[in-house]
């Protein structure tokens, strides 16, 4: 197994996932997370990995995060996508206008907030999922945003919309209903429903020029965001690994040595996929970014079929860790989806 990384972060993440989301996790998955999980993820440090030390994070190099995401996602990927969405509104306000940034970025950067995003729809511009529009002292907000998770956890989020004439803004909103915007029930998905996914309905939503974060044209945006999708998800690797985990407790020597194969080869990927991140510039080698992204959802679906297979009908009780691992592979496979990784990845599946 690839060794775990040496930094007080790492270790406090492990015992987030040993002590509070592995013996939760089944219930997590039905009935939802917690308050009494966000409250351990906040004290636990790790909102603040990427977040500048001068605001109160800890400004942790870029493999610590990734451990991080791996360790939580094995445990409970639930919570882990919760605290995932709080990372981009860190870099957005470190990125952004002073006043957004000086409000909120502390908060968010010692783990006294957690902030989710509103924002995946700008990937469907040309189309306006939701409309900005400017007003006397700030934008008014309108439409649907299709995927909002984290609803009744998170305390802020960052809205993101569209102009007519090419802009995108990016505003902070309070995470809560009120004039202008309404949660729609929560979605019923076939895994992670537990992260307390909504849509977000939109009708002259009105957020004050200080809350606005970024405002900068549709295509310089998109030329940053694009090749991002392009790379392997940590918590692809952290569900693999958490499913190989299940086959080493097993006590068939099949399913032992499945483990062994199966981690090599999901090493081998992990190596190869970080260094294309740590090593070439974002929007280089995208087609190699795309071919062992596609690798490795293949070895988390063969270790997660693994688990299940090796458990055999016991693996599809609600109690056990396996179909719940599945079906959190499932997810993962489509969170985050662009036309690029879809298109990629549909090829792959043809040989």
């Amino acid at each position: 197994m690839t060794a775990t990384l040496d930094h007080p972060l790492v270790e406090a993440a492990h015992r987030l996932a040993d002590d509070v989301l592995s013996p939760a996790a089944e219930a997590h998955d039905r009935e939802g997370v917690t308050p009494e999980a966000i409250a351990a993820v906040k004290a636990s440090g790790v909102l603040g990995a990427n977040a500048p030390a001068a605001y109160g994070g800890s400004e942790a190099p870029a493999p610590v995060g990734r451990e991080i995401a791996e360790v939580l996602a094995g445990a409970c990927c639930s919570t882990f996508f919760v605290q995932a969405q709080h990372h981009t509104p860190v870099r957005t306000l470190v990125a952004g206008r002073e006043a957004a940034r000086e409000r909120w970025l502390r908060q968010l950067s010692d783990g006294t907030v957690l902030a989710g995003v509103a924002f995946s729809h700008l990937r469907a511009y040309p189309r306006l999922p939701v409309r900005a529009t400017r007003v006397p002292g700030g934008w008014r907000f309108d439409g649907r945003v299709p995927w909002y998770t984290g609803w009744g956890l998170n305390d802020l989020f960052v809205l993101g919309g569209a102009t007519e004439d090419g802009e995108v803004v990016f505003a902070v909103a309070d995470a809560v209903e009120q004039p202008g915007l309404t949660p729609t029930p929560p979605l019923q998905l076939a895994a992670l429903t537990g992260a307390r996914t909504v849509g977000l309905l939109l009708d002259g939503l009105v957020l004050p020029d200080d809350a606005v974060a970024l405002h900068l044209p549709h295509e310089r945006w998109a030329t940053d965001d694009r090749p991002k999708n392009t790379n392997t998800n940590p918590a692809v690797f952290g569900v693999a690994r958490a499913a190989l985990a299940l086959l080493d407790t097993s006590d068939d020597g099949e399913a032992k040595g499945t483990a062994d194969d199966l981690r090599a080869r999901l090493d081998a990927a992990r190596r190869d996929a970080y260094a294309l991140v740590d090593e070439v510039p974002p929007a280089e080698r995208l087609d190699d970014r795309l071919a062992v992204k596609t690798r490795a959802y293949d070895l988390m679906r063969a270790a997660t079929t693994a688990a299940v297979v090796a458990g055999g009908g016991r693996a599809f009780g609600l109690s056990h860790p396996a179909q719940r691992l599945a079906r959190e592979g499932l997810f993962l496979v489509v969170q985050g989806q662009t036309a690029e990784v879809r298109t990629a990845h549909l090829r792959a599946l043809r040989t």
